[in-house]
């Protein structure tokens, strides 16, 4: 039978509907009387970002005010660099607003970053935008919250706008765990380097990718280690440094242990611009192509190796696979 896991947090955070937050990508659709607003691109939705979204929720309460998020989409540095190719993000906007939802927040405006928005002063954009389009009652910066053109809004450009148009301000500090800073680039960093661990304590939930299985060569079928090729949609999707890794896969409404590697494949492939993705599930042999599914990441077991033939990759394959068993606390085969 089957090894499956009963569906657990965080993945019900991404895969139910978004049903009680309201989105906004119209403005003119957004009617709230006492807005209490934050906003920023919100990569990753981590621990800092709640801590902020839990002050929001304070305040909101506070002021008989309902939370609003305005956060940013595209990427900001997309639109301002179009050839810009080494750009990764924690969070899709579907999972960014998923996350949001889970965090408590009631209204999301997603503004279309533009060249033409980029122009836009920080006192330009607070008056046309969070007093003329908003009629914001209350808003809350980020420690590291700068806007307008060029970045160069600063808290005491919002002061002057927040007393010159009467609505509340505060900026809050940075949020610290063990000494550290968590940013979104600080988990970036981690993800890239492999240390998962770190990472999911960061976000406070576990990093996870989504995408769809798509046929591959069948080299590992093989072997004995068939395995699904997966395909991210969003080529901006940060995926985790080159090495082999303990995840959770869910597909179809279950869930099953698996190894997953992220590399070039140097054994077998000579293509070594080509990352792959793809993933071995424990005692499961069924046929998944062109199934969405979503890897969740736990732990990362080894680098990537080029080994001298396939025999010697079969073997260290067998050796993971024992260690990820152990891992995932399962009775060997």
């Amino acid at each position: 039978m089957p090894n499956k896991l009963k569906l657990v947090s965080p993945i019900f955070i991404f895969l139910h509907k978004v049903q009680i937050l309201k989105v906004y990508h119209n403005i003119s659709d957004f009617k709230v009387e006492k807005p209490i607003v934050t906003m920023g691109m919100f990569d990753g939705i981590h621990l800092g970002h709640r801590m902020l979204l839990n002050r929001l929720k304070e305040v909101a309460a506070s002021e008989g005010g309902e939370t609003v998020v305005l956060t940013f989409w595209p990427h900001p540095k997309l639109v301002l660099n179009p050839e810009i190719d080494y750009l990764f993000y924690l969070t899709t906007l579907d999972e960014k607003l998923k996350l949001l939802e889970d965090a408590g927040v009631e209204h999301v405006v997603v503004l279309r970053f533009t060249q033409e928005f980029a122009n836009q002063t920080a006192c330009q954009f607070t008056e046309s935008f969070l007093v003329g389009k908003l009629n914001i009652h209350y808003l809350i910066a980020g420690f590291n919250h700068h806007f307008g053109k060029d970045r160069r809004g600063s808290l005491e450009d919002l002061r002057s706008c927040a007393d010159k148009h009467r609505f509340g301000l505060e900026k809050l500090r940075s949020f610290q765990k063990d000494g550290v800073e968590i940013s979104s680039t600080y988990i970036r960093e981690q993800l890239e380097g492999g240390r998962i661990r770190e990472a999911n304590t960061s976000l406070g939930y576990e990093y996870l990718i989504l995408g769809k299985v798509i046929s591959g060569n069948r080299i590992g079928r093989s072997i004995g280690f068939p395995t699904a090729n997966i395909e991210i949609e969003d080529s901006h999707k940060l995926t985790p440094g080159i090495g082999v890794y303990a995840v959770v896969v869910h597909f179809n409404g279950n869930q099953f242990f698996g190894m997953l590697n992220i590399g070039y494949r140097p054994t077998i492939e000579e293509d070594r611009k080509i990352k792959n993705i793809e993933v071995h599930i424990l005692d499961f042999d069924g046929d998944i192509y062109g199934q969405e599914v979503s890897l969740i990441f736990k732990k990362k077991i080894r680098e990537e190796q080029k080994f001298e033939d396939v025999a010697a990759l079969k073997n260290q394959l067998e050796a993971d696979k024992i260690n990820i068993r152990n891992y995932f606390g399962l009775n060997a085969e």
